[in-house]
């Protein structure tokens, strides 16, 4: 399945770099692994579409509401931190 996603210009570059190998997103969706998370970047301001577009498979996924590592107040307090992670070069 291809799911199609706003992507600010900011973040599609990082991701096109391949500096973010991640996504965030509110889970008001449903996907699943293997399915293509089609990004389409989206200026803001100009509130339009730039014409640029990825395609990323999806390799993983992680729904916060099935973790319950921490108290709602715990992350209320501290906020979540998402990390990209590559193996460590010698």
């Amino acid at each position: 399945m291809i799911i199609e996603k706003k992507c600010w210009p900011v973040y599609f570059e990082k991701i096109l770099s391949g500096k973010k190998t991640f996504e965030i997103r509110l889970g008001d969706f449903v996907c699943e692994e293997g399915d293509i998370l089609r990004l389409r970047e989206y200026h803001p301001v100009k509130r339009e579409y730039t014409g640029r577009v990825l395609d990323k498979e999806i390799t993983f996924i992680m729904n916060t509401q099935d973790v319950d590592f921490w108290t709602h107040e715990e992350i209320e307090e501290h906020g979540l931190k998402i990390l990209a992670l590559k193996e460590k070069m010698k």
